[in-house]
């Protein structure tokens, strides 16, 4: 899990709860939500306290990320480290508090105050964000994916939104990080917001490529998700990915790096039978 700090430059201090982000294959987050299915309120309060401690023991000043590992156990936490930025999955902490966290970043650098106080902050719903990446997780192994995006459709609808780095015709490159675009729901509670994002991952289609788009769709069916009972490790040990395909059913029409195609009409004879 991971606490949202903010620290004006004159030395006004927030958070914003937490989010959790256990849903990961080698480290890199595949599924993040906010807040934290498993934490009580105690818990949090004390994870929230602490972070924002943190911050300001070194005096920091800006948005930052403090990242903790649970043991859900024993209800103990432990530091990981502190990002010193917004991260990826800053979208799920903007739907369930309705404050732009971008623009508070801005305004802070700029030596503004920031534009809402603690009792302000309120955390309202549920929001989930899973990672549209340009890999194949057939078989649990995803690999790379690079090519041409032939086609994209996104969902559409309330609670619904997209951060796109793509459009239809750019080339995902292999040299570079192959995060298409992060979808991201927001539910009056964690099982709206499980259904709501099932159906946007059945409209989003990515033609050209493989995606890790059913593979989404495994993990939020999946009981032991849909219950809080996932971990870090969850997904290499557990999810069953052998039947996942990376192609969406815009992909069946076309393949990475297509040639052209040009028509030729052939005539030729079998048995003196013209075809």
């Amino acid at each position: 899990g991971g606490g949202r700090v903010f620290r004006g430059a004159r030395g006004n201090r927030r958070h914003l709860f937490g989010r959790d982000c256990s849903v990961r294959r080698r480290n890199q987050k595949l599924v993040e939500e906010s807040p934290c299915p498993v934490l009580g309120p105690e818990v949090r309060a004390e994870m929230t306290a602490v972070a924002t401690r943190a911050a300001a023991a070194i005096d920091y000043v800006g948005a930052g990320t403090v990242e903790f590992l649970y043991d859900h156990d024993t209800e103990s936490f432990y530091f990981l480290e502190m990002n010193t930025r917004l991260q990826v999955e800053h979208p799920v902490r903007e739907l369930v508090s309705g404050i732009d966290l971008v623009r508070e970043q801005i305004c802070v650098a700029a030596g503004e105050s920031l534009s809402f106080t603690q009792d302000e902050v309120e955390c309202n719903g549920h929001a989930i964000e899973v990672r549209i990446n340009a890999e194949d997780p057939a078989g649990g192994r995803f690999l790379p994916s690079p090519g041409t995006i032939s086609s994209l459709r996104l969902p559409q609808g309330f609670g619904i939104r997209w951060d796109g780095g793509y459009e239809a015709g750019d080339v995902v490159s292999q040299f570079y990080d192959n995060l298409v675009g992060k979808l991201i729901v927001w539910g009056s509670d964690r099982p709206t917001a499980i259904e709501r994002m099932r159906s946007a991952l059945a409209e989003l289609e990515v033609g050209g490529i493989a995606t890790t788009t059913n593979a989404h769709k495994a993990i939020l069916a999946n009981p032991d998700f849909r219950s809080g009972e996932h971990s870090t490790t969850w997904v290499e040990e557990s999810l069953d990915l052998a039947e996942v395909s990376g192609k969406s059913r815009a992909a069946a029409y076309s393949t990475v790096d297509e040639v052209p195609s040009v028509r030729q009409d052939v005539v030729f004879a079998v048995h003196a039978k013209r075809l």
